[in-house]
């Protein structure tokens, strides 16, 4: 009998099981709380339900287990990345960032990732599989237990593309978002993506309140497609009519990010067509000095030329910052940890 992975359910679905497995639905909400709540590994953990439904779910399912590979802590912010090993011995990672309003995770949605950005090490090794809402959602309880410190606030832009893995990306969501479990909110959840445009029209109408960031990287369709593939299936007139969508039925303000490469797309005239694309929308800009990557083809923008395309953008009415560069003495840039793993078992 093939056990069922029951970390990756909703309290809806998980109530569900539990009454085609004989029992009372209540249970399903004590189960759930000693899975993502008190986070245990066993069955046996779950003090409150009986000793036979704690045998019928042995026999039935299973508590997903991940376990921490490598952890790399930066000495200059304490920036801690994780790679961590999956059932099927993928590897994946995990970054903790710690601000002043709390610590933020940054989750990985794949193993490897299919979109092909030229600036990411992520794409380098291609892509193996879509992650579970379950695997997900375990990378958050997998560092809290690892490091004993609570996380606040989500971000989806770790390895693989969120919209690509759509229904177990907004899965994992309602399971982080439950107050039974980890209880974040959903308002402190950000999913990224490159532009997958029919998805942000779904993720929309799921209307979660999560903060939606789009990888811009340029103004043109021309620049846009030397730097990211997708931008040859869509538009970046096609990317804001959907973002405006967005914006609409949610409420919510998006977040563009804009990753400067030295003589690609930080000059004046790129601030000056970024400003009159975003012009009269709910956005704020997050530019990021490009990681430079092995073998990768791009240098980073120079502080200097940072801070003047930010002041540009600000002068022209768009909201804007520059994202801190955190980890900067460890393998902090997405896919690097992973690649150097792969790269040591070949």
């Amino acid at each position: 009998m093939v056990k069922v992975d029951i970390c990756d359910m909703t309290i809806p679905e998980l109530e569900e099981y539990i009454e085609k497995i004989g029992e009372k639905k209540f249970h399903a909400k004590q189960i759930f709380k000693w899975l993502h709540r008190e986070k245990v590994d066993s069955f046996d953990e779950m003090t409150d339900i009986s000793k036979s439904l704690r045998e019928k779910l042995k026999e039935k399912a299973y508590i997903l287990k991940l376990s921490v590979i490598e952890c790399q802590t930066s000495k200059k912010d304490g920036t801690m990345k994780f790679l961590i090993a999956l059932d099927d011995k993928a590897a994946i990672e995990s970054v903790l960032m710690q601000y002043h309003h709390g610590n933020t995770i940054c989750i990985s949605t794949q193993v490897g990732c299919r979109m092909g950005c030229k600036f990411c090490a992520s794409t380098k090794d291609g892509f193996e599989r879509s992650l579970k809402a379950s695997e997900i959602e375990g990378q958050i309880r997998t560092v809290e237990k690892y490091t004993n410190k609570k996380i606040s606030n989500v971000v989806y832009m770790g390895i693989g593309e969120p919209l690509d893995n759509f229904d177990n990306v907004v899965r994992s969501i309602k399971i982080i978002n439950e107050p039974l479990g980890l209880g974040i909110g959903a308002r402190h959840i950000s999913v990224s993506t490159c532009g997958i445009v029919p998805k942000i029209y779904e993720l929309a109408k799921e209307n979660i309140q999560c903060t939606l960031s789009i990888s811009l990287h340029a103004t043109t369709d021309e620049k846009r497609k030397e730097i990211m593939p997708i931008a040859n299936k869509y538009s970046i007139e096609e990317l804001l009519t959907a973002c405006k969508e967005y914006i609409k039925l949610t409420g919510r303000r998006i977040s563009f990010e804009y990753a400067l490469i030295a003589d690609k797309n930080d000059t004046y005239e790129d601030a000056l067509s970024l400003a009159k694309l975003l012009k009269g929308m709910i956005a704020h800009v997050n530019l990021i000095p490009v990681n430079e990557i092995k073998n990768g083809v791009y240098k980073k923008t120079n502080k200097e030329a940072v801070n003047r395309f930010m002041k540009n953008l600000n002068d022209l009415g768009i909201v804007t910052t520059i994202r801190r560069e955190l980890g900067s003495d460890i393998d902090a840039a997405c896919g690097q940890l992973r690649k150097k793993y792969i790269e040591g078992k070949k």
